[in-house]
């Protein structure tokens, strides 16, 4: 099996049939990844621009790295970038709604909905960047280095803004509020 590397330097002779394999590779990766930060209708579109800018952009690609998938999550970043520029001026937080939702019991939707809004105001006090790291890391299942990769950044940056990340939530009101569990109160029948 050829490498993503490999892959893009044979597109660049010519051979269309391996950028469209790298693309089938990493296509569910990158389109869950944009359907979280921008909802699934604005992430089709946006999924459509990243594959055209990644094959435009692909002669500057890195070929000492074997996997394309922090690329690509970059192009993903940037398209992302410029989409919320065109919206609202606040970057939102990661959307942490599933993309398939099972059935609930109704007591637990409204703890869910309860939670996930604790989450995102969390989430956006963040920095930018201590949020895309940790979005990166957490959501996306990239090691820390692929992270800063995306981001442009060094490793080291990454694991300090990750850890910055941690900390401010760990001491977030709203998740202090989540992990504190109400002592139950022993009742005694007589």
């Amino acid at each position: 099996m050829s490498s993503d590397a490999e892959l893009i330097g044979r597109s660049l002779s010519g051979d269309t049939r391996a950028f469209v394999e790298v693309v089938n590779r990493h296509e569910a990766a990158i389109g869950d990844y944009l359907a979280r930060r921008a909802g699934r209708q604005a992430a089709e579109d946006l999924l459509g621009e990243v594959w055209v800018a990644a094959y435009e952009a692909r002669a500057g690609y890195d070929r000492s790295h074997p996997e394309a998938r922090p690329w690509l999550f970059g192009v993903a970043l940037n398209r992302l970038r410029r989409h919320w520029r065109g919206g609202p001026a606040a970057e939102p937080a990661a959307d942490l709604t599933p993309a398939v939702s099972d059935w609930d019991p109704w007591p637990e939707v409204d703890t869910r909905v309860d939670t996930q809004a604790l989450l995102r105001r969390a989430l956006a006090r963040l920095k930018p960047d201590e949020r895309e790291v940790l979005s990166l890391v957490a959501w996306e299942d990239l090691t820390v280095a692929e992270a800063g990769r995306v981001l442009d950044l060094p490793a080291g940056t990454a694991r300090r803004l990750l850890h910055q990340a941690r900390k401010a939530l760990r001491d977030a009101p709203e998740v202090t509020a989540l992990l504190d569990v109400p002592t139950t109160e022993k009742t005694t029948h007589g």
